[in-house]
C-alpha cells in the first residue's frame, strides 16, 4: 500500500504542471475532422504506448510478473498496428485529397515513433524485472519520475494530435527537458564518483535511463510533427538562438505570422 501511495504521489508531482503561455499563436487549435480510419491508428497506438509505460512503472515499483506480460502485450499490439498501417497506407493515400494525404503521412510518422517507444519500454521493463531488487531506492525514485513524465507526455501528445493543438504539442516539447535532467542526474550519480560505481547495477540503471530518455526523444519528434501538421511550418528547421529555446522561437514566429 505504501508503494502504491508513493507511486501515486510521484505521478501527481510529474503530472501537476500548468500551462501559462499566453500568445495568439496558441489559438491555432484545429477541431478534429471526421476521423479517417487510418488516422485512428496513431491515437490507438498512443494509448497502447502510454499503457505500456504505466505497466512498466508498476513492474519497477511492485515487481509484478503480470506487469511485464502486459508490457509485452502492448508491444505486440503496437507492432501489429504498425504493420497494418504500413500495408494499407499506400493504397489509401492515392484516393485522398492533398490535405488528407498530409494527415496520413503524419500518422505514419507518429506510428513509427510509437512503435520504437514500445520496443524501448519493453527493454526497460525486461531489465527492471531482472535487477529491481538490487537497485537503490534513489535510483528507483529517479527512474519512476522519468517514466511518469514519459507517461504524461504520451497522454498529452494523443490529445494534441486529435485536436491539432499546438499549445499541447509545444508543452510536450518542453517536458522532454525534465526527462533529460533526471537522466543526467543518474549519469552523474553512477559515473562521476568512482567509489559510487556498483558494477552491473550501475550499468543496468544507465541502460534503463537511456531507454526512457530515448523514448522521450521519440515523443518530442511526435510533438514537432504535430506542430508541422497544424501550422504547415516545422519547429526543427528554425535557427536556434543563444537566449531562446527553439520552442519559444517557434511560438514567437507563429504569433508574428498571424498578425
Amino acid at each position: 500500500m505504501k508503494e502504491k501511495s508513493r507511486r501515486l504521489k510521484l505521478f501527481e508531482e510529474c503530472g501537476s504542471f500548468a500551462v501559462t503561455m499566453n500568445s495568439s499563436a496558441l489559438a491555432v487549435v484545429h477541431s478534429a475532422a471526421e476521423p479517417n480510419d487510418l488516422l485512428g491508428f496513431a491515437t490507438r497506438a498512443c494509448t497502447l504506448a502510454r499503457q505500456s509505460v504505466s505497466h512498466a512503472i508498476d513492474g519497477l515499483i511492485n515487481g509484478s510478473p503480470a506487469a511485464l506480460l502486459a508490457v509485452r502485450n502492448c508491444e505486440e499490439k503496437l507492432d501489429q498496428l504498425d504493420r497494418e498501417l504500413d500495408e494499407r497506407l499506400a493504397a489509401e493515400i492515392t484516393r485522398v485529397t492533398p490535405e488528407e494525404a498530409r494527415e496520413l503521412l503524419a500518422s505514419l510518422k507518429l506510428m513509427l515513433d510509437l512503435e520504437r517507444i514500445g520496443d524501448l519500454v519493453a527493454s526497460f521493463a525486461e531489465r527492471s524485472a531482472i535487477v529491481r531488487n538490487r537497485l537503490d531506492m534513489e535510483d528507483i525514485d529517479h527512474l519512476t519520475r522519468m517514466a511518469c513524465t514519459l507517461e504524461n507526455m504520451l497522454e498529452q501528445i494523443a490529445r494534441a494530435f486529435t485536436a491539432r493543438n499546438v499549445e499541447q504539442a509545444i508543452h510536450v516539447l518542453r517536458r522532454d527537458a525534465e526527462i533529460d535532467r533526471l537522466r543526467n542526474l543518474l549519469l552523474v550519480r553512477h559515473t562521476d564518483n568512482p567509489e559510487g560505481l556498483r558494477g552491473r547495477e550501475s550499468l543496468h540503471v544507465l541502460f534503463m535511463a537511456t531507454a526512457l530518455e530515448r523514448s522521450g526523444d521519440h515523443v518530442k519528434n511526435m510533438a514537432e510533427e504535430i506542430c508541422h501538421l497544424a501550422t504547415g511550418h516545422t519547429v526543427r528547421h528554425l535557427l536556434r538562438s543563444k537566449d531562446k529555446p527553439v520552442e519559444q522561437m517557434f511560438l514567437d514566429w507563429l504569433a508574428s505570422s498571424l498578425k
